[in-house]
């Protein structure tokens, strides 16, 4: 197997997201890693792009640089893409499916492109194509170069295997994950959520503090791969060795349904010792015991589901409450409306980038410690 640093390794980033990804992935020991459009790269091996897709929190997906050629028309696409050499990474028994882009190219039709190298990679390895094949190569011509990937993790990453009931407007796990560490929390402190959904945030709060790995109960597209190493890959996972955490993570929701989907989830993923979800309203908020910690919540905002005009009774109600009762805590808050935002009466520190949140751009709200 090369395990040696000379695959360029492409981690896809919620867009507006970037920075708090780049700080994960150079927290997680990647060194040399930056930001380039779309995303995070760095340089490693196989065992680099295992370990991402394990560990990675707020990637969501990990790609592959395999190689890459120049091709000024389609001929010479086919001809070079028959001389790639395919049985270094794929297998003539998976199922393969080619995906291309084009861009400032002379090859300019896209599945004209995928088709052929979708071919050569059928007649030279031997591996058949399908729609819904577990491998993905990524083809991107740019400038007549032909840049080819293999999308190592199949399925997008926040598909952690845990959640199967969600609310209305579920919050991606891999973007709950950023937007924690966006507000500066490490794992050290409590989480509150008090409209917690699905509980995304208070779940992805106490994996953090419990050390455990994103990626631990599901199956990657590498697994597929001709240079898979089972024996390396479990030695990999069993190094991985969570902690128990002296904190309670807490949710909260006025919708019942909402705090048994909660809980379910938590049962799940294996944290449900660490948190605690209840059903009530932002005003019947209560201040947990102990130390101050973080209140994050992405609350309804009108673009999403319904009306926007009955949302500003909540939002103050929810402002009201946390500067009465929650003095020392940080606010995180995800929303689209700056108008929502701002009758909470919080007072917010200047925000950052757009963030993209489905077809919306929402934008996080922070705050220092509460007076």
């Amino acid at each position: 197997m090369n395990t040696s640093p000379d695959l360029d390794i492409f981690l896809v980033a919620t867009p507006g997201l970037e920075d708090a990804l780049l700080s994960e992935t150079l927290e997680r020991g990647f060194s040399g890693a930056s930001i380039i459009p779309g995303g995070v790269e760095f340089r490693g091996g196989w065992p680099e792009v295992w370990r991402a897709n394990l560990e990675l929190r707020g990637a969501t997906r990990v790609l592959a640089r395999i190689g890459a050629f120049r091709a000024f028309h389609l001929a010479q696409l086919d001809k070079r893409a028959r001389k790639f050499p395919w049985a270094e990474v794929l297998r003539p028994d998976v199922p393969v499916r080619v995906e291309a882009s084009c861009h400032r190219s002379k090859i300019y039709h896209k599945a004209a492109a995928a088709q052929r190298v979708a071919r050569a990679i059928t007649e030279t390895l031997g591996a058949p194509i399908a729609e819904d094949a577990p491998v993905q190569i990524k083809l991107r011509i740019d400038d007549d170069l032909c840049t080819i990937s293999v999308d190592t993790s199949g399925e997008s990453l926040h598909k952690r295997g845990h959640k199967e009931a969600v609310g209305k407007a579920p919050m991606r796990e891999t973007m709950a994950a950023l937007l924690l560490r966006s507000c500066g929390y490490t794992g050290t402190e409590p989480v509150l959520d008090p409209m917690c959904g699905s509980g995304t945030f208070v779940i992805e709060a106490a994996e953090i503090a419990a050390g455990l790995a994103p990626g631990r109960s599901r199956s990657f597209a590498f697994e597929q791969l001709a240079n898979f190493d089972p024996a390396a890959w479990e030695a990999l996972r069993a190094s991985i060795k969570p902690l128990t955490p002296n904190l309670i993570f807490h949710g909260s929701d006025r919708d019942a349904g909402a705090i048994r989907m909660s809980q379910a989830n938590a049962e799940r993923a294996g944290v449900a010792g660490w948190t605690e979800f209840v059903t009530r309203s932002v005003s019947d908020l209560e201040r947990p015991e102990g130390p101050p910690g973080l209140v994050i919540v992405n609350p309804p905002y009108g673009a999403r589901i319904g009306s926007r005009k009955p949302l500003f009774a909540v939002h103050d109600a929810l402002g009201r409450t946390l500067k009465e009762r929650f003095s020392g805590w940080r606010v995180g808050i995800v929303t689209s409306d700056a108008g929502l935002a701002k009758s909470t009466g919080l007072p917010f520190l200047p925000t950052g980038a757009p963030i993209a949140h489905g077809s919306l751009k929402v934008h996080l709200f922070r705050t220092d410690p509460l007076p």
